[in-house]
């Protein structure tokens, strides 16, 4: 703040004038210059005379001896205010000699005190009214240097003062002693005051010297403040022409950078447009050349055009006759498709015919190959016996004893004949392409029924469902009919026919109907077996599940989950046995929109459970009850059979749940085929003996002719 001062004085002495706010601060500048004008020697000097004075005053009051001149007494006050430090701080450097004895001397006279500026009193001693004192002998020498306190150095008192106060203390009545010794003491006292006076002088001389050196010092410090005022004021007029500078050097430096991005842009924008007109350029050059070769093109155009309206004439002139041409055509088509109608229905009639001729039950015979785990203990097959000129004949011989004597035995011969008789080495395939013309038959509008018939352990299930891991090499005869029955209706849709096919699987376990298709079967759920209604002769199951199929994947997924709902056993004779059986039906709705034709049927794949002899399988519990109600079932079947043979007027359907299900295939409207299947093992001998003449019973039975469900 002072070098802003002094450089404000100095501006204003140079004729500048300064702001109104610096003006101020050289105003504060001048009342603080007079306020320090007075220096400390002076403060200092005007103290002393002061405490002079006043101690000359109280001496005069105190004693009566005679007191020394005023000029010896400024000497001693001077001396004694130029000890400041000691006094003051108590750091000086004083020393005296015999301490102890001067200052129990000093203890006991009154002091008189001059202060100075800095606070310390001018001992003086002075022997007041009534008392005895002894002024005590000392020489002080002031020291020091400019700008540094003054320093007083004690000299310890002379031999003659030290004589003086160790000898014994004058009688009062001895003045003479009393005043030689005051005479010696104001000897004393006058060399000390020569002493100081001369110390003083020089004092004086040397405060003149620094007052002068203190006055050139403050000459040059305001020279110097002023100085330094001014070159603030220009440093901060030239910081904030500075600052004033860099705000433009910004401002010019964001121009800049915008100039340069405007002219990058106009750069780009030029580089862009120079492309241009050159892609201009020789997009103008290619136009021309196209327009040439246009123009040549036109005027062959224009001659092809005329050719080709000329031909076009010629061509309408054709279309007129191919039109015509059309509509006889198209009468022809008619003709050709009602022609096409009448051969597919002749073609049913007589795929229905010659079925018939085949009769109404057709039997086909099945031996299944000998298993891995049987061969051990089976050697040849030599008790079923085939022809191989005749695939319809099979023949079961057995060794019986001679009724002449027991030790010669008689082969005797079984013979039988079916549609068909397929040997073990007999694949799936074959045996359903002789089926493969009877599902058709289910398209046409018949009812068609196919069931398995055999003693347990004979490859029933394995010839209508197959094995657990089917393929399609080894598919059983129900994924396979309904794998032909959606292709064929796929290729019927050429002619106008639409199918709707619904699926259900049921068991009969023990006389009692189970749904197939229902994982976890709901208690109290009642399946009976009724009409329609009583115009119709087709029976549906109660609560039963149908489910709509459009594709033959969706009824594979529901042959498998049926495979697994299904009640089988392990038994003595058969590890895998089935102890119920299962019906599979699949109800087909045709229809023709073209013809207004409709057709219904129903497919029905059955397969049975096998026959067991209870000393063989030895079922006891549970699987006793099984065997019984199965052979009880198929007996019934049996019983059936033979009436239809014989022509009865009542047939015992309601017998068994089986029979009443399966009464329309095989009463007559119902195109009906059996798979006898033989088990090779000879200890089956019995069995498969049963089996054959229950199927040749079955074979030679004529139930009638069915009828076409057609509206």
């Amino acid at each position: 703040m002072d070098a802003n001062v002094n450089g404000s004085k100095i501006m204003a002495a140079s004729g500048v004038t300064l702001p109104e706010s610096q003006q101020v601060l050289v105003r504060k500048r001048k009342v603080a210059d007079e306020n320090t004008e007075r220096s400390p020697l002076k403060d200092r000097k005007m103290n002393i005379n002061e405490t002079v004075v006043n101690g000359n005053k109280n001496l005069s009051q105190r004693s009566r001896l005679p007191q020394p001149s005023l000029k010896r007494m400024k000497l001693n006050t001077t001396v004694d205010n130029t000890d400041l430090a000691v006094k003051k701080f108590g750091s000086s450097n004083v020393t005296f000699s015999a301490a102890s004895t001067i200052s129990k001397i000093a203890s006991t006279r009154p002091s008189i005190g001059v202060r100075s500026q800095y606070g310390a009193g001018l001992a003086k001693t002075v022997q007041g009214v009534g008392t005895r004192s002894r002024p005590m002998n000392c020489a002080a020498t002031v020291t020091g240097t400019i700008g540094k306190k003054p320093r007083v150095a004690v000299t310890a008192p002379t031999s003659v003062e030290t004589a003086g106060a160790g000898s014994k203390r004058r009688p009062a009545w001895d003045l003479k002693g009393q005043l030689s010794d005051m005479k010696v003491q104001l000897g004393n006292m006058r060399t000390r005051m020569s002493e100081y006076t001369s110390k003083l002088e020089v004092s004086e001389v040397h405060s003149k010297q620094l007052q002068d050196s203190v006055y050139q010092r403050d000459k040059q410090l305001e020279i110097a403040s002023s100085q330094i005022e001014e070159l603030q004021s220009n440093l901060k007029a030239m910081e904030l022409l500075l600052k004033n500078r860099e705000v433009e050097l910004e401002k010019c430096r964001a121009e800049n950078s915008a100039m340069q991005g405007v002219l990058e842009v106009r750069g780009t924008e030029l580089e862009h447009l120079t492309a241009q007109v050159t892609e201009l350029k020789t997009s103008r050059s290619e136009l021309q050349s196209n327009y040439l070769t246009l123009s040549m093109l036109a005027e062959n155009t224009e001659n092809k055009l005329k050719l080709t309206e000329t031909e076009l004439a010629l061509k309408v002139a054709c279309i007129e006759e191919q039109k015509s041409t059309i509509a006889s055509l198209r009468d022809v088509i008619v003709d050709r498709e009602e022609r096409l109608h009448l051969t597919e229905q002749e073609r049913r009639r007589l795929h229905n015919t010659v079925q018939e001729l085949k009769g109404n039950i057709r039997v086909i015979c099945r031996v299944r190959p000998v298993l891995d785990s049987e061969k051990e203990g089976c050697g040849e097959i030599e008790h079923v016996q085939f022809s191989h000129d005749d695939d319809k004949v099979i023949t079961l011989t057995k060794k019986e004893e001679s009724h002449i004597g027991r030790d010669r035995k008689g082969e005797v011969k079984y013979d039988f004949s079916f549609d068909h008789v397929f040997q073990p080495m007999a694949k799936q395939k074959d045996v359903f392409e002789d089926i493969s013309q009877l599902l058709q038959s289910a398209l046409d509008g018949y009812n068609v029924c196919i069931f398995a018939y055999g003693q347990t352990g004979s490859g029933k299930t394995f010839t209508m469902e197959g094995p657990d891991d089917m393929t399609p090499e080894n598919m059983g005869m129900i994924p396979r009919a309904v794998d032909q029955i959606f292709a064929t209706a796929e290729k019927l849709k050429t002619m106008g026919w639409t199918y709707k096919f619904t699926a259900s699987f049921l068991e009969i376990y023990n006389e009692t109907l189970r749904d197939l298709l229902v994982t976890k079967p709901e208690k109290n759920v009642e399946y009976e077996i009724k009409r329609l209604n009583n115009k119709s002769e087709q029976l549906h199951v109660t609560n039963l599940k149908y489910v709509t199929v459009t594709a033959e994947d969706q009824v594979h997924n529901l042959i498998a989950i049926a495979k697994a709902n299904r009640s089988v056993a392990k038994t003595a004779a058969n590890d895998r046995s089935s102890r119920s059986h299962s019906v599979f039906q699949l109800m087909i709705e045709g229809n023709n929109s073209n013809r207004d034709l409709q057709c219904t049927s129903t497919l029905s794949l059955v397969d049975l459970a096998g026959s067991e002899r209870l000393d063989k399988s030895h079922s006891k519990g549970d699987r006793l009850r099984e065997a019984q109600a199965i052979n009880t079932s198929l007996s019934c079947l049996g019983h059936v059979i033979m009436s239809l043979s014989n022509k009865e007027s009542h047939i015992p359907y309601r017998n068994s749940k089986l029979t009443y299900l399966l009464q329309n295939s095989l009463g007559g409207n119902s195109k009906t085929l059996m798979f006898v299947n033989v088990s090779p093992l000879e200890e089956n001998f019995s069995e498969s003996l049963n089996s054959l003449r229950f199927a040749s019973k079955v074979n030679e039975c004529v139930i009638g002719t069915a009828q076409l469900n057609r509206k």
